[in-house]
């Protein structure tokens, strides 16, 4: 499961999330992002009612040849709800052990939120290696750096209140990637995300 996520941000350390979005507003949003050259996309499925945009943007995945992760995945019942979707990996906010177990009985790759170091070391003892610092804005980038002290192994992807201005601090301090949501949304933020993807 580790090796899914080392190969998706070997392409580029962008990854997209669209919540809160309905259906076609998600497709919409996807494709922006695969245009920009970033692959990893990921629908929160929070609510109920999010189910309908995650199907969509897996379909619409389906026809570029894109895979679409579902985000905010709390309980086992949602990992088997989204694998039945057709998800092709899940993230959290944080780290619950019968999730990652559910996820791993389905060769489901998962990124759980992590925020202490002792989470960091729990998450490796599930076999985790790929971790989302969550909430990133508020743990900062120099969080990012003391952790890699003790676990050199992880693989952090900065989640929450990033974009193309403070995304590079949070590189520079070790992350292997990071997550921008409203970012696509903004035509002045476009450009600049662009220049962090490769070639950019």
């Amino acid at each position: 499961m580790t090796d899914y996520f080392e190969k998706a941000f070997a392409a580029g350390p962008v990854m997209g999330i669209f919540r809160g979005y309905d259906p076609e507003r998600t497709v919409a949003a996807c494709h922006r992002a695969w245009d920009l050259g970033i692959d990893l996309v990921e629908v929160p499925v929070h609510v109920p009612s999010a189910l309908p945009s995650l199907r969509a943007a897996i379909a619409a995945g389906r026809e570029r040849g894109r895979q679409v992760g579902a985000g905010t995945v709390t309980t086992v019942a949602q990992v088997e709800e989204v694998a039945r979707e057709g998800a092709a990996f899940t993230v959290a906010p944080g780290l619950l052990p019968e999730v990652v177990e559910a996820c791993a009985e389905r060769d489901l790759p998962h990124l759980p939120g992590v925020a202490t170091a002792t989470e960091v070391s729990r998450a490796r003892a599930l076999g985790l290696t790929w971790l989302k610092a969550f909430p990133a804005a508020q743990l900062g980038p120099g969080w990012i750096k003391a952790q890699l002290g003790p676990f050199p192994w992880a693989r952090f992807v900065a989640t929450g209140g990033l974009d193309a201005r403070n995304a590079p601090a949070f590189l520079a301090a070790g992350c292997r990637g990071f997550a921008v949501g409203s970012a696509l949304d903004d035509p002045e933020q476009l450009p600049l995300l662009a220049q962090l993807m490769p070639g950019g």
